[in-house]
């Protein structure tokens, strides 16, 4: 499974790495994506999300309902 955040939708940004002879070898940013397992009261179990950092704080601050209600509507798979 690629390194996608499923609140944010934040994917790996690619480029490259530039020595000091200013050779240029390609490269990519990953995401800080972590395993987190959330109770949502609305569905009345856990579910296991694939989150960025910033996905995270964004489920803390918007509610973890709000936001598994947003993804599926989406149709995330959940």
């Amino acid at each position: 499974m690629s390194r996608n955040c499923q609140v944010t939708g934040a994917k790996p940004s690619f480029g490259h790495s530039v020595s000091h002879s200013h050779r240029r070898t390609k490269r990519r940013w990953n995401v800080n994506v972590q395993s987190k397992r959330y109770w949502v009261p609305s569905l009345g179990r856990h579910v296991t999300l694939r989150v960025s950092a910033r996905g995270i704080k964004t489920i803390d601050k918007r509610g973890v309902d709000v936001v598994v209600a947003e993804l599926i509507a989406r149709g995330e798979r959940i």
